[in-house]
């Protein structure tokens, strides 16, 4: 073993998904000592001869070093695997996903067992481990020194994006992205159901619409903007009551089409109602304070 290798940060992994077993070999490659623990102990098997050391139990793997990192189903499954682990002085990075209160919740847990914290919310899919140029990342919220200090290893895997010493937050930027992704899948979905019967390739729609998607995706910016001046006129090229007039155009659309409406219509009932208030010079983005209770 180089000199190198022996001074990279030694990690304890929990969990051996197809995430888990991604990152742990990522660490692997890196030269960073990694001890593993899963729940269905041939998952370790693979890992043991690229070099891991396979814990019996998790509390032995606790044990073994400073740096824990803990990748299952869910909250209650981390719940499971620490339950009676001496995490003092310990430092925990969660990568289990989870809602914001969860993290939040989770990071008071493991600080009254004396555990330093952070969480993650993953932005990659397992291929993207441990290949720089695929893009993946990981949100990290918590404790600002605890991610300086190991920010070097996490990055080894994917890239890093500190979000903030609220806990919930990598939680609560992780589900805002997929959830705007869902929102993207569902337009995509309406759009291929519209030519479905028609002699229309839809091979041929895919890049019309995917360059469609990328024009569209700056106007994120616009909003933005408007959300922070509290002006939602301002930079309006196409306002609200223009928006509104042309919806019946597409639900009939869908209907001559034999298509349902029903990605498209709750978002115009917001639009209708939006206007109704006597919006009608804005941009979209007053729909954004109808969905906040």
């Amino acid at each position: 073993m180089t000199q190198n290798a022996v001074e990279k940060t030694p990690v304890t992994l929990l969990g051996l998904g197809a995430m888990g077993t991604a990152l742990a070999r990522a660490w692997l490659a890196a030269g960073h000592p990694l001890t593993v623990w899963n729940r269905s102990p041939a998952r370790a098997k693979a890992l043991a001869v690229e070099g891991a050391e396979v814990a019996d139990t998790a509390t032995e793997a606790v044990a073994a070093n400073t740096l824990v990192v803990v990748c299952l189903l869910d909250d209650a499954s981390v719940a499971e695997a620490l339950a009676g682990t001496d995490l003092a002085g310990k430092d925990l990075v969660n990568l289990t996903t989870s809602t914001p209160a969860q993290a939040r919740a989770r990071a008071e847990w493991a600080r009254e067992r004396g555990a330093r914290y952070l969480d993650g919310g993953i932005m990659a899919v397992p291929p993207m481990v441990g290949v720089p140029e695929a893009g993946g990342y990981v949100f990290y919220s918590g404790s600002p020194e605890l991610f300086e200090r190991h920010q070097q290893t996490l990055g080894v895997p994917v890239g890093t994006t500190y979000v903030g010493e609220d806990a919930g937050f990598a939680a609560l930027h992780d589900v805002a992205l997929l959830s705007a992704m869902y929102g993207m899948f569902a337009g995509a979905a309406h759009a291929f159901a519209l030519i479905r019967k028609e002699d229309i390739d839809p091979a041929a729609l895919a890049p019309l619409l995917a360059d469609w998607l990328v024009a569209m995706a700056p106007s994120v910016h616009q909003t933005a903007d408007q959300l922070r001046s509290g002006d939602y006129t301002k930079g309006v090229v196409s306002n609200l009551a223009m928006q509104v007039a042309g919806t019946p155009t597409f639900l009939n659309t869908a209907a001559q089409q034999g298509v349902s409406p029903e990605l498209l219509s709750p978002y115009f009932e917001l639009m209708r109602r939006r206007l109704a208030e006597g919006s009608g010079e804005e941009d979209l983005t007053g729909v954004i304070d109808l969905l906040v209770h």
